[in-house]
């Protein structure tokens, strides 16, 4: 039996559609929108953004976002995982062209815990249930998105940082100024800065750093397609000397929400910090790889750090609220430390100690900089002036 015959225009017509298909692509390694995806802790998810600067008036004072600062979800309605605190103020959120997504969570470490709040760390963790570990949430988004620059925050919480600093308020709130008991000698501190401690943790963290390189890997990126920038941390507290609360009675932290010994603050900026971001620095270089670049924040916030004597409070400084002109100069880009007090309030626990509306928006900056119109640069990124730029942040400059 004889085939009926083909016409020439369904063969030309299917060589079309043949030859369409084979052009036409989805957004993916090189093509499409570029987006800037962030993953890590708390000091680059977002932690404590709904605030701008500190007062002891009242929320209302100081809240810049509202109570969906942390929403990420699709409908903006609660959040992806709950108590990652990503919030609408976070670094990834570049613009200018740049989309942005962000898959840090405050309080992850290098590897995904589970425990009372699922905490996602740099790793391919995924429990067949939706929980999934960040490095692997980045390798799916990867494969369907323009990923051109991975911001990456890690390592404080392998430090244990968190329980560092409540060790140091418990002490300056349990001892009188004759009889100072410091925190910095107490050896459940000092346990996670014994060369060995700090050693393994480096591992961790440049281990880290490879799991997202794996991630874009296995997304179908080559080096050359995107760029890990790896930060450091800001010095959120300054020296004893440099604190606008004396010493005598709890005015540090029931006023301040800084209840630091002199002693005590002086620690972490000569000792503590720079240790943290030296393993984190060395752990970048470690991994060998050559698209990885440092962006340098130790130094971001001076002057606009918490109970610094160059800032204060909304009331302190006889400004009406955080949208009164020149609030991002006079008050702090860090959130007070707060304890059981925040019972009934819209504060939490883990938001002190971290970057706040202003400190982020700062952050975000120093992001779009590195980012460089899409050839990424590292550098060390410090306040260079007063006032706002044409995206409503603080004035930083990247050199």
């Amino acid at each position: 039996m004889s085939r009926p015959p083909v016409r020439s225009g369904v063969v030309a017509v299917l060589s079309a559609l043949s030859l369409m298909t084979g052009v036409a692509h989805a957004d993916g390694p090189g093509s499409g929108t570029p987006w800037v995806a962030t993953v890590g802790d708390s000091y680059i998810s977002g932690e404590a953004g709904r605030w701008a600067g500190n007062s002891n008036n009242g929320e209302q004072y100081i809240d810049a976002l509202g109570a969906t600062a942390y929403d990420d979800n699709a409908s903006n309605t609660g959040e992806q995982i709950e108590r990652c605190h990503r919030s609408k103020a976070a670094e990834a959120y570049i613009g200018a062209g740049v989309s942005g997504v962000n898959f840090a969570c405050s309080g992850a470490t290098t590897a995904t815990t589970t425990g009372n709040y699922f905490k996602p760390g740099l790793d391919f963790y995924d429990d067949g249930a939706g929980h999934q570990g960040q490095a692997k949430m980045l390798q799916a988004f990867a494969a369907t998105h323009n990923v051109k620059l991975v911001p990456l925050s890690i390592g404080g919480n392998d430090f244990n940082f968190g329980s560092v600093v409540q060790s140091c308020v418990s002490d300056f709130l349990s001892s009188p100024t004759w009889w100072k008991n410091y925190c910095n000698d107490d050896s459940s501190v000092t346990a996670n800065f014994t060369s060995a401690n700090v050693s393994a943790k480096t591992t961790l963290i440049k281990n880290a750093i490879l799991n997202i390189r794996t991630a874009m890997a296995n997304a179908g990126y080559s080096a050359a397609q995107y760029t890990i920038l790896v930060q450091d941390y800001e010095s959120p507290i300054p020296s004893g000397s440099g604190f606008r609360y004396g010493e005598s009675g709890y005015g540090r932290q029931s006023t301040g929400g800084c209840g630091f010994w002199n002693n005590d603050a002086n620690w972490p900026n000569s000792t503590a910090l720079p240790t943290i971001n030296n393993a984190v620095k060395n752990a970048a270089a470690q991994t060998g790889l050559s698209n990885v670049k440092v962006l340098e924040l130790q130094s971001a916030f001076n002057g606009r750090r918490l109970c610094e004597n160059t800032v204060g409070l909304i009331e302190e400084k006889g400004l009406r609220s955080w949208q009164s002109p020149g609030a991002v100069d006079q008050t702090e880009w860090v959130n007070q430390i707060r304890t059981v007090s925040t019972a009934n309030s819209d504060y939490y626990i883990q938001e002190s100690l971290h970057p706040n509306y202003w400190g982020q928006k700062a952050l975000r900056s120093c992001i779009r900089q590195a980012y460089n119109g899409g050839t990424p640069k590292g550098g060390t990124c410090t306040r260079s002036g007063n006032g706002l730029n044409a995206y409503g942040e603080p004035v930083m400059t990247l050199g």
